[in-house]
């Protein structure tokens, strides 16, 4: 097996130049890297990590907290962090917290105990107050979905109010005006924000707010056709219904379409989120593009100026806007 004393001799360097190019140092020039990483690459030389750990101090590993495993909208999200620190010679460590406050915090601890150096979090049930003292301690913290003031510049979220505001305000302009709303687990900040703008379109086009026409789901798809069922059963007609999210939208196409009501020439659907299947259902879905990936690709990009000292230029957007995606679930009402 190749030694890091027959890479710095077949690359014409010093030993302290090759163990910069394995810890990523950015002070090694472009042609100096490319001299050792072909060296390495022709004697088949496979860097411990373990001893690279302990002569840099770093783990070269970033934990990423997410609510769950499953579905498009984390899906894009892991993905997009684990592309961007991949290719830069990072590894993702991801565990995830079940929107359960006590489980969330063992899963920091989680990340924690395998030294990553660096967190990035999509936390949803554990407290500013933990966040804030969590920041402090010896590991930087990256948020996403989510703003704390005194952490705003390393929060990478996006505008929920507004978002929840364009979905009904899009159903409003189609000429409705019985709007009915499956809204995702109020304890979120996010679901709470989507909420305020759907009330806030409401009462631009001076249409009353009806509690009984307010459904309160989970996220999920089976919570969005359990919810239309809901909604049918308190007798008062709609014909617009927005959800909180793609899936429960989903859900709630099924669960209308399976008891013989049309989509949309009977009943318009808004979703959140434009998720992968969204341009796939039947009718496509209307939904409001949440670009998780861009906030994933933010906050990767983060971590790797700020705790790998990586300079490459990259813009920094930490408010994301929503925008409406106009599709074929939303009509004028028959």
């Amino acid at each position: 097996m190749a030694t890091i004393y027959e890479v710095s001799k077949a690359a014409g360097v010093s030993l302290a130049t090759v163990s910069r190019v394995m810890n990523g140092n950015v002070k090694v020039s472009d042609r100096t890297r490319e001299k050792v990483l072909k060296a390495m690459a022709e004697l088949g030389y496979k860097p411990n990590s373990i001893a690279q750990s302990l002569a840099s101090n770093r783990s070269n590993s970033v934990g990423l907290l997410v609510s769950a495993l499953h579905g498009s909208f984390f899906g894009n999200m892991m993905s997009t962090v684990e592309d961007v620190l991949r290719k830069a010679g990072k590894h993702v460590v991801i565990t995830a917290g079940h929107s359960d406050e006590q489980q969330e915090k063992n899963a920091i601890e989680f990340l924690l105990d395998r030294r990553c150096d660096a967190l990035i979090l999509h936390a949803e049930a554990v407290s500013d107050e933990y966040l804030l003292e969590l920041s402090q301690r010896d590991v930087e913290v990256v948020l996403i979905n989510r703003r704390i003031e005194q952490m705003a510049e390393r929060c990478f979220y996006t505008d929920n109010e507004l978002g929840g505001y364009l979905a009904t305000k899009a159903a409003i302009d189609k000429g409705h005006s019985d709007i009915a709303y499956i809204s995702g687990p109020l304890f979120k900040q996010d679901a709470k924000e989507r909420l305020e703008g759907h009330k806030r379109a409401l009462r631009e086009a001076n249409i009353a707010f009806d509690s009984e026409l307010l459904i309160e789901g989970g996220f999920h798809e089976a919570e969005g056709a359990q919810g239309y069922l809901q909604l049918t059963a308190v007798n008062k007609p709609f014909t617009a219904l927005i959800c909180a999210n793609d899936e429960m939208a989903s859900g709630a196409m099924t669960a209308a379409r399976e008891r013989g009501v049309r989509i949309p020439e009977q009943l318009s659907v808004v979703g959140f989120d434009d998720v992968l299947f969204a341009r796939y259902l039947y009718p496509k879905l209307t939904t409001i593009d949440n670009p998780i990936q861009k906030m994933g690709n933010g906050a990767a990009h983060w971590v790797l100026e700020h705790v790998y000292k990586q300079k490459k230029p990259h813009q920094h957007i930490n408010l994301f806007v929503p925008k409406l995606i106009m599709r074929d679930s939303l009509v004028a009402p028959a």
